[in-house]
Formats: C-alpha cells, structure tokens, sequence
C-alpha cells in the first residue's frame, strides 16, 4: 500500500520547479518589448497547455517504449511527417518548416528530436555488450542522418545541427569505442578539407566564411549578431530594466521573441540575470542526470541522457549565437524563447522522464557501484 502511495508522488518537484522562472523570464521578456500583449498571451496559453502534458505524461508507464515495434514505427511516421512538410508545409521567412492549420503552426522539428532520442536510446541500449564495434556508429549515424537530411533541406539549419549532437552526445556517452569515433571524426575532417579546397569555389568559400562569422559583414548577413552583441553588452552588471531594453524597443534586435530572446533578456536584466539562467539550467541538467543514474534499464538512463544533452545543446547554440561565439542559426532557447512546439516538445521530454521515474531504481547506479566496492 505504502509503495504504491509513494508512485503516486514521483514528481521531481525540484527539475519542474527549476523551469517555472524560465518560462515566466521568457514571458516576461516578450511583454515588456512587444507592448500588445500577442506574443505574451499566445505563450501563456502554451505554458499552460505544456504544463498539463507533463503532469499526463508523468503518469505513463513507458516501458512499452523498449518494444522496436512502437520505436521504429515512431520513427517512421516522424520522417513520414518531414517528408510531408515539402508537399502542404508553410513556408516562413524561407523555411518550408511549419504546417499552418489556422490559429498557430506546429513544426514537426521538435518532436523529431525527442524520437530521435528514443531510437538511438533503444539502439544502443540492446547493444551495450558489444558497443565498441565500429558498426554501431555507422549504424546509429544511419538513423540520425535521416531527419537531419529532411530537417537541413526545409532549410532549418539550427534544428538539423541539434539532432547531429544529439547523435554525437549519445555516441559519447553509450561506451562506443574512442578510437573508432576518432577515425570516423578523422574520415569527416579530411572529407570537408577536401571539399574547401578542391571543390568550392571562392563565392562558395565566402558564404561559409560569412556564416561561420558574421560579425565580418556588419552591414549584411552579420547586422542581427551584432545588434545581439550589442544587447547583451549593453545590460552590463543589473541591466537596464524592465521594458528598458533599447536595442529591442526601437526595432534593432530582430526576433526577440524567439531566435535573440537572450539577449533581450539579458540587456534588461545583466549578468546578474544571465547568472540566474545559467544556474537554473545547471539545475535543470543535473536533476535530468540524476534521474538518469537512477533509470530501470540502459534504455531509460539513456533517454534522460539523451534529453539532457538536448537542452544542453540548444541552451549553448543559441546562447553562442547571442554573444557572437557562433553562427545565427535560428535556435531556440528552450522554456524561454516564443513558440507552442518547443515548448511542448520540451515539457513532454521531462514528462517522459517523470513517467520513467515511476519504476526507477530506488538508488542511482553510481550508489550501487560504491555499495558493491565498499562491501
């Protein structure tokens, strides 16, 4: 009776009390730069929305996810989905990303990104024993090269890079052999070498350049990394306020919602809040790292894995991107940025993870080990 009370209250109350402030920093954000109240009111509506699916899902048991059965036709019906957007997708500020049904869009992207998480979780899980074989980098490769083609050809550049670290993440973490990813890491670096100097021509060349740094062309294609450079600089130590933040109220900052929400934020709030936002993401990992640890099977602490290194991923892209340390790809920051199919996609991956924890270890592996060495 005690134990199935206890199921009852499996929440990690910590992790989910962790994203609260995020969603509501993005919120706030949105309100004070917009001044009409659209992007603020569409979002809550959102938050609320993805709130609920956490709690729905945390009540699921997932074990029926380890069948390859459900796994593959999960997969199959993601890459059907992409494939789809080519023939009744929207096309929005040049990207064939989006299906429009009326009052919002939904990019197929995002959940994509948490299937692809299941399959390479199911993947190298039931592989574990012999996952030093070079096979399985290939093999694994195979699954995320899939929807990251169909992802890079919409064009959405930033979504297609997350999925390959996320492959890359899951390789490094699941034991596969070092030296067999260095000589796959090896086989790509002189691919690309080759292809710079023998097959791109100097026009070519220079767009790379200009994408790799924008801040090159001030004037051109690097004009939104700077004026986000400038943002975040410009909020110095405690920021300039709330609803204060210049470079977003008079239309320099372009995408504040969504891609430049960071530097928004951190022009009206200052390093103090830029620190507050790293410490509640740290928060938010080390919670999904820790429930890892404690998962059934391989294939749950790999999932949680997986997810983590998700929201790592899209955290310092898009943070990268904001500060002038990496290309403007479109990224999203998760629970702050504008936008009902990451937010989603974002509670739906913890609400899993909270569904897993239903039937965790009581005790984290790491336990275990010091447990069976002590003894």
């Amino acid at each position: 009776m005690l134990n199935g009370i206890k199921k009852e209250f499996h929440i990690d109350w910590i992790l989910f009390a962790a994203t609260l402030p995020l969603v509501g920093a993005g919120l706030v954000t949105m309100d004070s730069f917009s001044g009409t109240g659209y992007f603020f009111d569409r979002q809550l509506v959102w938050a609320g929305i993805s709130i609920a699916l956490f709690f729905v899902l945390s009540f699921i048991d997932f074990r029926f996810l380890r069948s390859t059965r459900v796994i593959i036709s999960l997969f199959a019906a993601g890459c059907g989905i992409l494939l789809l957007l080519f023939i009744l997708g929207s096309v929005i500020k040049g990207a064939q990303s989006w299906f429009d049904v009326g009052i919002f869009s939904i990019q197929p992207s995002d959940p994509m990104k948490l299937i692809v998480i299941l399959v390479l979780a199911k993947y190298f899980a039931r592989r574990h024993i012999e996952i030093a074989n070079i096979r399985h980098i290939l093999v694994s490769a195979a699954y995320a090269f899939i929807p990251f083609t169909l992802v890079f050809l919409q064009p959405d550049f930033g979504s297609a890079v997350i999925i390959f670290f996320i492959w890359l993440g899951l390789v490094m973490v699941s034991g596969i052999s070092r030296k067999h990813f260095a000589a796959t890491a090896l086989i790509g670096v002189v691919s690309l070498a080759s292809l710079w100097f023998f097959v791109f021509e100097d026009y070519q060349k220079e767009r790379i350049l200009t994408f790799l740094n924008p801040l090159t062309d001030i004037h051109g294609a690097g004009y939104n990394a700077l004026q986000s450079v400038v943002a975040v600089g410009s909020g110095k130590i405690l920021g300039k306020g709330i609803g204060y933040g210049t470079q977003s109220r008079l239309a320099f900052l372009p995408e504040y919602e969504t891609d430049f929400i960071f530097a928004a934020f951190a022009e009206e709030w200052g390093f103090v809040g830029v620190l507050a936002v790293f410490a509640l993401f740290g928060i938010i990992i080390w919670r999904i790292v820790e429930n890892a640890m404690r998962g059934a099977t391989n294939f749950e602490t790999l999932f949680s894995l997986g997810f983590a290194i998700f929201l790592i991923s899209h955290f310092f892209v898009h943070v990268g991107m904001n500060i002038g340390l990496l290309p403007v790809t479109g990224t999203t920051i998760p629970f702050m940025s504008y936008g009902g199919s990451h937010l989603l996609t974002e509670y739906a991956g913890l609400g899993i993870i909270m569904g897993m924890r239903r039937y965790a270890r009581a005790v984290g592996r790491h336990t275990e080990q010091n447990e069976i060495i002590a003894a």
